[in-house]
């Protein structure tokens, strides 16, 4: 099976050796998004809700980019540097995903790229 690069300028582009995702046959590997706006490259904000609207965004921008939707995705990991904040990610979290909602992971780590306080990543599934 053949696999696609996803590239968009409506998301951060890649900091490194990765692709913002790759597709291959219905699936999309979403890399992890950080809230970096798109435009200048730089953090979004210190305050924890807008670096967590702003990955949300970036995701969105990246399914889009792939022919889907954040419905599409069936699986997303959080990385919190303070898992304290669990409540905010819920609470932005629900204005971009609707039932069924995607299998879903909250890890807390030390630090994340650019002293960011939330990065994301996810599997999407494209229908047929």
């Amino acid at each position: 099976m053949s696999k696609s690069v996803i590239k968009t300028d409506r998301a951060p582009q890649a900091i490194g050796t990765y692709s913002q995702a790759i597709k291959s046959g219905t699936t999309v590997y979403l890399s992890g998004q950080i809230p970096l706006v798109p435009e200048t490259m730089e953090m979004v904000s210190d305050d924890f809700k807008q670096q967590a609207i702003q990955v949300f965004e970036n995701i969105t921008s990246v399914c889009n980019a792939a022919g889907g939707t954040t419905h599409d995705l069936v699986k997303v990991n959080i990385y919190l540097t303070d898992l304290s904040n669990f409540a905010v990610v819920n609470e932005v979290m629900s204005q971009y995903f609707k039932q069924p909602y995607p299998a879903r992971a909250a890890i807390g780590v030390r630090a994340l790229p650019k002293d960011a306080q939330i990065e994301i990543d996810g599997i999407m599934e494209l229908p047929e």
